[in-house]
């Protein structure tokens, strides 16, 4: 295992503000359907007292967010971005897309968020904070103390509990929302990760992405936000989505086995 330690660090806006020095922070936010959303919660994102840019990642849309997201570069000097995909080719590979492109541009924060407004962009300052505080990875958690779930089924609360259970206990993760998708990652986490040898495509692919930061020894937070259940649009889990979950978990967990 590879460790990284770190000295005890100041709130990322206290350093801002002694050094005057500007944190680069991208938030990637991939779309699929989210006309009703996207423009609105990229108002709101690049309305945070932070230097945010954000990149779509839209996966050629039927309903026009992608058109949507190019008049938002047109209209915002730089501070929006976007990445146009043939079609549906999976959470994870639309989160590596963007996790390339900020890298590149040189972000040293990368966030990533659904479209829906289920993240609510008010808590970015929070987990940006966080990894001030020496952490980096840091996840925006419904199972912390001052997090919840607002509007979602008891059916829905279970099935996400029962996930996070099971890849707890299977894979020895350490945090509490493991499928969570509200994200703050030090580019060097990213930057050191084979990012093209991640597996998992679709949803399973944060719990693999966690596992592998965990394995690889850096130090992951959590702060807790309330999980809105989308207002407007479709829910884009499937099933199949389930069953994928549930395949990469015992899959990783046979590796832990053979490595042990």
């Amino acid at each position: 295992m590879i460790a990284h330690h770190r000295a005890p660090f100041r709130p990322v806006r206290e350093i801002n503000r002694m050094l005057g020095v500007i944190l680069q922070i991208a938030v990637i936010v991939p779309t699929y359907n989210e006309q009703e959303n996207i423009e609105a919660l990229v108002a709101q994102l690049l309305a945070l007292p932070a230097a945010v840019r954000v990149i779509v990642v839209d996966d050629n849309s039927p309903d026009g967010t992608g058109a949507i997201a190019d008049r938002l570069v047109a209209e915002n000097n730089g501070l929006v971005g976007v990445i146009h995909r043939a079609g549906k080719l999976g959470l994870g590979t639309a989160y590596i897309a963007g996790f390339k492109r900020a890298l590149a541009e040189g972000a040293d924060l990368i966030c990533t968020m659904d479209a829906d407004f289920s993240h609510n962009p008010r808590y970015v300052p929070a987990m940006v904070d966080k990894t001030g505080q020496g952490y980096d990875l840091v996840i925006g958690s419904r199972y912390v103390r001052g997090g919840g779930t607002s509007g979602c089924t008891f059916d829905r609360k279970l099935l996400s509990w029962g996930a996070n259970a099971f890849a707890r206990t299977m894979l020895g993760l350490r945090v509490h929302d493991t499928t969570a998708g509200f994200r703050c990652y030090r580019r060097e986490v990213l930057g050191e990760m084979d990012l093209d040898g991640i597996r998992a495509s679709g949803y399973s692919f944060l719990i693999e992405m966690l596992y592998r930061v965990q394995r690889r020894g850096w130090r992951v937070g959590e702060v807790p936000i309330v999980f809105e259940n989308r207002r407007l649009g479709t829910s884009k889990i499937s099933r199949t989505e389930i069953v994928r979950a549930m395949h990469t978990v015992l899959r990783l967990a046979w590796g832990r086995l053979v490595r042990r």
